[in-house]
C-alpha cells in the first residue's frame, strides 16, 4: 500500500462503473474510501466489498446537487473515518438529445450533477484539506468536452469543469492542495452501453467500432481511469495541478 492509511478519500457516484474502480484502487491503495452515491445500495455494497478485502469503507448515499445532503455526507464519513482529503467528483448523468429536443429539465438535470454536484463536493471538504496542508481533488471530465453531437449540456458540464479545476488549482495550491481532471475516452460502462441502445446498436458493435477509431484499437475500462486517479492523488503527483488528462487511448480525443 503506497499511501498512509490515515488518509481518507471520498469518490460521489461509486455506486457503479468508473467511481466503483476509483474506489476499489483507492482502497488498495491504504485510503479509507467514503462512496457517495444516490444509489445507497450500490455504494453500500461497494463499500462491503471493500471491507471485505482488508480494506476500510463506507457507503453514503446522497444527492449531490442538494448542498444539505453534501454536508450531512461529508460530516459522516469524516465521523466515521476521518477528515477527507482526497476528493474525486466522478457523479454524472446523461441526458443526450439534439439541441431543438432538448428540454430545460435535460440541461439542468445534467448541469446540476456535474457542475453543481462538483462544486458543493469541493466546497465542503477543501476545509479539511486546508486544515491539513495537503488535500487532492480529481474531476472527471470527458472527451465530450471538445464537442460531441446531441450532448450540448454533458458537453457543457464537461469543458465547465475543466475551468473549475483550473481555478481552484489556483486557489488551493497555497494550502498543499492539487486540482486536476480526467477526460476519459470510450470507457465501457453502462452509461456507453445506454447511449448504444439509444442509437440502435448492439453494445459489441458500438464497442468494435470505437475500438477502429482509437489508436490502441481497444475501449478504455474503468481500471484505465482508476490507475490515473491513483496517481495523480499520490505524493509523487504533488507537482501536478491544473490539468486535464486526456484518457482515450490516443493523442486526439
Amino acid at each position: 500500500m503506497s499511501e498512509s492509511p490515515s488518509r481518507v478519500a471520498i469518490v460521489t457516484g461509486a455506486g457503479r462503473g468508473i467511481g466503483a474502480a476509483i474506489a476499489k484502487r483507492l482502497a488498495s491503495d491504504g485510503f479509507a474510501v467514503g462512496l457517495v452515491d444516490l444509489d445507497e445500495a450500490g455504494a453500500k455494497a461497494g463499500a462491503d466489498a471493500i471491507v471485505a478485502a482488508g480494506g476500510k469503507a463506507l457507503g453514503v448515499a446522497a444527492d449531490i446537487s442538494d448542498a444539505e445532503q453534501v454536508d450531512r455526507a461529508v460530516a459522516t464519513v469524516a465521523e466515521q473515518l476521518g477528515a477527507p482529503t482526497v476528493l474525486v467528483n466522478n457523479a454524472g448523468i446523461t441526458r443526450d438529445n439534439l439541441l431543438f429536443k432538448m428540454t430545460e429539465s435535460d440541461w439542468d438535470a445534467v448541469m446540476n450533477v456535474h457542475l453543481r454536484g462538483a462544486f458543493l463536493m469541493s466546497r465542503a471538504t477543501q476545509k479539511y484539506m486546508t486544515e491539513q496542508g495537503w488535500g487532492r481533488i480529481v474531476n472527471l471530465s470527458s472527451t465530450s468536452a471538445l464537442g460531441n453531437r446531441g450532448q450540448a449540456n454533458y458537453s457543457t458540464a464537461k469543458a465547465g469543469l475543466q475551468g473549475f479545476t483550473k481555478t481552484l488549482a489556483i486557489e488551493l495550491g497555497k494550502f498543499g492542495v492539487t486540482v486536476n481532471a480526467i477526460a476519459p475516452g470510450f470507457i465501457e460502462t453502462d452509461m456507453t452501453a445506454a447511449t448504444a441502445e439509444r442509437i440502435g446498436m448492439s453494445f459489441d458493435e458500438f464497442k468494435k467500432a470505437a475500438a477502429q477509431e482509437i489508436p490502441v484499437r481497444r475501449v478504455g475500462q474503468p481500471e484505465d481511469i482508476a490507475h490515473t486517479v491513483s496517481f495523480l492523488v499520490s505524493e509523487g503527483a504533488g507537482f501536478v495541478s491544473g490539468q486535464v488528462v486526456y484518457v482515450a487511448g490516443g493523442p486526439k480525443a
